[in-house]
């Protein structure tokens, strides 16, 4: 068995683990990246909010992840419930708050393939495609096992595995799970019409419906629905699907054909009380999971990182280890509100368009009506959306104009 030693160890491959394994090594600290690389396409994208573009500025990757991506300047709100208050459509622009583009869109695939490119390149930092296996800590640090039984010492281990972390569970951290009864259809989908750069977003009684543009005529569909229909339209071919979609969006992209493999996405939530257990850091789905509604979760992923990056500098800067106790606990605070406002947002939206009561369709009307009609209001709001104005990770700040 061998063992070496690295400063940081970060497990999982995915954009979370990469943009870890970049902002620490950058940092000059000795890192190694844990995780075998999947860059399987399956017809979902990631909206990268303002925030996050920012961090990615940073991190040195943007140039070339921004050639592949397409802006988000407006962002279109319709109501397609059939509700008793169904408010006229809202449109959020980007202009409003100062920014040319609320956030860019992008294949998930590509966002991960540009990103362990740059990680190939990037000193300080070993990539080294296995899987972790076990978990210890003590006083002195945490030991990665992996599965060809090499073991890696480090003063901080970041889970960025993944919903299912293998390192949350052995280290002890509870996470709180639930589910909806819905799944979402994820496909890219090309149009006969100009999608002029809106993100438009159907409210329908099953849940959200949102076209997101990507570069060109071409689109990506998040189609949020009972399991009984996206099984339903699961089963259909590509004429019929995109047809079933053209209708459902009302004709306002024109013809719709699907140009990329579909994914079907279960509807789950999970959250954790603590986000770090004795040398060990959760980051991204290893620490909160989102449905596929409000472009949250790799946002917010993204957020958990530069947030992490932070607390392990301030540490270092007075002598301080990485994975100290005190640099876990700054981890912690920095993150616990910012997470908990963004799933309870997300996921009273998301049930308020299921309830089907009039209570709630009346509140869902008002506050869609008063973001309308209130401006100071509506920018609060978009502002809060784009980034948070407290806590902000250095990284990401400057971002939003006063």
């Amino acid at each position: 068995m061998t063992e070496k030693t690295y400063s940081i160890a970060v497990v999982g491959a995915g954009a979370v683990g990469l943009s870890a394994a970049l902002a620490f090594a950058r940092d000059g600290f000795k890192t190694v990246l844990v995780g075998g690389l999947d860059t399987r396409r399956d017809g979902r994208t990631v909206a990268l909010l303002n925030g996050s573009v920012r961090f990615l500025e940073a991190l040195g990757v943007w140039p070339e992840i921004a050639k592949a991506a397409a802006p988000l300047e407006t962002m279109r709100i319709i109501d397609d419930t059939g509700s008793l208050f169904r408010p006229p459509p809202a449109s959020f622009r980007a202009g409003e708050i100062g920014l040319d583009a609320f956030g860019w869109n992008i294949e998930n695939a590509t966002l991960v393939e540009t990103l362990a490119e740059a990680a190939r390149g990037c000193e300080n930092l070993d990539l080294v495609p296995d899987f972790a296996v076990g978990f210890e800590a003590d006083e002195a640090g945490a030991h990665l096992t992996l599965a060809d039984d090499t073991r890696i010492r480090a003063s901080l281990v970041v889970a960025a595995d993944g919903r299912n972390s293998r390192l949350r569970q052995i280290a002890g951290v509870d996470a709180r799970t639930w589910s909806y009864p819905q799944s979402a259809v994820t496909t890219i989908l090309a149009h006969d019409r100009d999608h002029r750069e809106t993100s438009t977003e159907f409210h329908t009684r099953h849940g959200p419906f949102t076209l997101v543009p990507l570069p060109g005529r071409r689109s990506s569909l998040v189609w949020v629905t009972s399991k009984v229909e996206t099984e339903r339209l699961s089963r259909l071919d590509d004429a019929a699907l995109a047809l079933a979609i053209e209708r459902q969006a009302g004709s306002h992209l024109g013809a719709m054909r699907v140009e990329g493999p579909r994914g079907l996405v279960p509807m789950t939530g999970l959250s954790v009380n603590r986000y770090w257990s004795r040398h060990l850091a959760l980051v991204g789905e290893a620490a909160h999971v989102f449905p596929p509604i409000g472009a949250q979760g790799l946002n917010l992923g993204f957020r958990d990182v530069a947030s992490l990056r932070d607390a392990v500098v301030d540490a270092n800067d007075s002598g301080q280890e990485p994975g100290s106790d005190e640099s876990l606990n700054r981890y912690q605070q920095s993150r616990d509100l910012d997470v908990r406002l963004r799933t309870a947002a997300v996921d009273g939206l998301n049930r308020t368009l299921l309830t089907g009561l009039l209570p709630a369709d009346f509140l869902r009307g008002a506050g869609l009506l008063a973001l309308s009609n209130i401006g100071p209001l509506r920018r609060i709001v978009m502002r809060e959306g784009v980034l948070p104005r407290v806590g902000v990770p250095r990284l990401m700040q400057g971002t939003v104009p006063v």
